[in-house]
């Protein structure tokens, strides 16, 4: 089969197909799997067939929030970049990442915590019914975890997809054992592109119409 290396829509179909064709039967709901598809296609790794776990409400939920024009809110500038702006804009959808806002540096240092932590407990307050995407920092969505516990308003989708090998699989791990609407995977994978994937995935599917 000859492809277009021009043609980006045409590319991105055939990788797709060829994903159907290696996953074959993957038990996942229509909307699951294209959250899921997509993580896949983002890192080339199958594994993301068995370490997802999505709550059964997160894809409404997440779907909902950005057809209300909610806003996304990143622990990384990186996460926000691999984010498709022009959908979102589109849904009237804000990317917002306040890790360089000075009063997040400042709060950082008074407590004597990470930047990633401290710009998530100055997001909740802001935050206004949306999604928080964490894609890097495991400190962000611990600090996320314990805000809520205190009562903090919660988003309406949490994706947390921390990476690494110190708290990455923990914070997961205790997200995933809540009951607020998550997409989440077991384990040390995760990273920016995957989380931003998810978003773009749900993003696809708000535009599309996707039932809710």
């Amino acid at each position: 089969m000859e492809l277009s290396l021009s043609n980006p829509q045409e590319i991105e179909a055939e990788s797709f197909r060829r994903i159907e064709a290696e996953a074959g039967r993957h038990g996942f709901s229509a909307p699951a799997w294209a959250v899921v598809r997509r993580m896949i296609h983002t890192t080339a790794d199958f594994d993301y067939l068995t370490i997802t776990r999505i709550h059964p409400a997160a894809i409404a939920a997440g779907i909902e929030a950005l057809r209300q024009g909610r806003p996304v809110v990143t622990d990384t500038r990186m996460l926000a970049a691999g984010i498709s702006t022009g959908r979102l804009n589109r849904l009237g959808v804000e990317v917002r990442c306040f890790m360089d806002d000075p009063a997040v540096a400042a709060a950082a240092a008074q407590q004597g915590i990470t930047r990633a932590a401290a710009a998530i407990e100055w997001t909740l307050p802001r935050l206004g019914g949306g999604i928080v995407a964490i894609g890097n920092a495991p400190t962000a969505l611990l600090k996320l975890l314990v805000l809520l516990q205190e009562g903090a308003p919660p988003p309406a989708l949490i994706i947390g997809l921390p990476v690494g090998f110190v708290n990455a699989a923990e914070a997961k791990a205790a997200l995933i054992a809540t009951d607020y609407p998550y997409i989440s995977a077991v384990g040390r994978k995760g990273g920016s592109a995957v989380a931003a994937s998810v978003v773009n995935a749900l993003a696809i599917m708000a535009l599309e119409g996707q039932p809710v």
